[in-house]
């Protein structure tokens, strides 16, 4: 290799080290993480609802690694008599193969990696920051830039997939579902609110981090709704957990 040829293919590398330093900051997705529902009283409760619930269909938003959350359903479900297939839904590209590792040849588990929501119907920074500045909430701990770059960061991962995804109704239209039997919202900080609206009717609703903006608006909506009763809540555990039960169930 001639030093000029050498030259350009060192400048290729230096050059592509400096941009994935520049999308590191943006790069969250790209590691895996530790659960976070992880043998604690959320996950008891939610192992033991998915045990007992008379559901046809449960859908997990923000499944992760599968090793927290995933786990409690799954231990659950399989008490279940009904025998009601699981539906779980990781954006992270290295999470979810993870995921499909630990679940993917399982008939009753499907595995989509998409994201729940498309990006219209994600907040805009001024409402982000809205709820910041006027909502006293556990997301107060966290600097506001920081959030910030939360949000750009999922828009910007979210946008490389495809803008217009919108997994929640696609499982609905891929599977013949109407509406699931039960749910856990615990995705992006940013799209509790939308994927509520895309699961509102279900039997059981799970929200997870109600103290911050994820779930916060989900949580009073449910608890105002005379249709739904609070059977399970700790608002001190991490960022506070709350179960909901439809009073009139569709079965």
């Amino acid at each position: 290799m001639s030093k000029v040829t050498d030259g350009v293919t060192s400048a290729i590398r230096r050059g592509a080290r400096g941009l994935r330093k520049r999308l590191l900051p943006y790069s969250d997705y790209e590691q895996t993480i530790p659960p976070e529902i992880f043998d604690d009283e959320f996950y008891e409760a939610m192992r033991l609802l998915a045990s007992v619930a008379d559901v046809d269909t449960v859908l997990e938003i923000g499944s992760s690694t599968g090793e927290g959350s995933t786990r409690a359903l799954v231990e659950g479900l399989k008490d279940n008599p009904t025998h009601p297939r699981l539906f779980c839904m990781e954006l992270s590209r290295p999470r979810f193969d993870h995921l499909i590792k630990l679940y993917g040849d399982d008939p009753n588990i499907s595995c989509y990696n998409v994201t729940s929501v498309p990006l219209a119907r994600f907040p805009t920074e001024a409402q982000v920051i809205a709820f910041y500045e006027t909502r006293h909430s556990k997301l107060n701990r966290v600097p506001l830039p920081e959030v910030l770059r939360w949000l750009r960061q999922d828009i910007m991962y979210v946008g490389r997939l495809g803008p217009g995804q919108d997994g929640i109704r696609m499982i609905k239209d891929e599977n013949g579902i109407d509406t699931f039997g039960m749910v856990l919202i615990d995705g992006s900080e940013f799209t509790g609110a939308a994927e509520l609206e895309e699961v509102y009717g279900a039997d059981h609703i799970l929200l997870d981090d109600i103290g911050t903006f994820k779930n916060f608006a989900n949580f009073e909506r449910l608890r105002a709704d005379p249709r739904y009763r609070l059977t399970a809540a700790n608002p001190e555990l991490r960022n506070g957990y709350a179960v909901f039960e439809l009073q009139t169930h569709r079965r």
